[in-house]
């Protein structure tokens, strides 16, 4: 209990302060992540409980990763994770998850997400904001992308890239699980070098 408080602590101190670097209101930052100012205000309280939908529509709208915004203060030069140390993200009835591993540092971030996808379930994502490149390899089993409502199967050994900024589908496809590591490749926040 006391791992999920100080998560959402921090996941309160990092959305006030990405939406204060931002320049939002609660109500303007509602208005433009789809996020009603009541859950909002409950956040950054460190109430509630948001679903993955909400953090990334906030990340997208606040132009910060969604590491960004659950992790604690910085630990050091290198860091090393272990996936069964992470709570999924998001799980799918069938058994399906997806785990946030890492966000690399600076002006373009890396997030680095281990996905396991049971047959048939899938997980469809809304649009992202504009130069968010998203890759999916897939190590076992395999899987269909939809992207912008057009299907790609892609197999063990395979990878696929494709813009963000459009509504994409992951589907585990065949009989087996479907083991793949997604990155999610943001473009520079406000004030970056080019």
């Amino acid at each position: 209990m006391a791992e999920t408080e100080a998560a959402l602590r921090a996941l309160a101190r990092n959305v006030r302060a990405a939406r204060t670097r931002a320049g939002l209101s609660l109500d303007e930052l509602g208005r433009r992540a789809q996020v009603s100012k009541g859950a909002l205000v409950a956040l950054e309280k460190a109430q509630g409980n948001p679903n993955f939908a909400t953090l990334v529509r906030l990340a997208d709208t606040l132009g910060v990763s969604v590491s960004a915004l659950l992790e604690g203060s910085a630990e050091g030069r290198v860091r090393v994770v272990a996936a069964g140390d992470l709570t999924p993200l998001w799980t799918g009835p069938r058994g399906s998850e997806a785990r946030l591993m890492l966000t690399t540092q600076g002006p373009a971030p890396v997030e680095v997400w281990r996905w396991t996808l049971e047959p048939g379930e899938e997980y469809p994502s809304h649009p992202h904001q504009a130069g968010v490149v998203e890759t999916v390899s897939v190590t076992s089993g395999r899987m269909t992308l939809i992207v912008d409502g057009v299907e790609h199967l892609v197999e063990a050994g395979r990878t696929a890239a494709f813009d963000g900024d459009v509504p994409h589908t992951y589907r585990g496809a065949g009989t087996g699980t479907c083991h793949l590591i997604m990155t999610v490749h943001l473009p520079p926040g406000p004030g970056s070098p080019s």
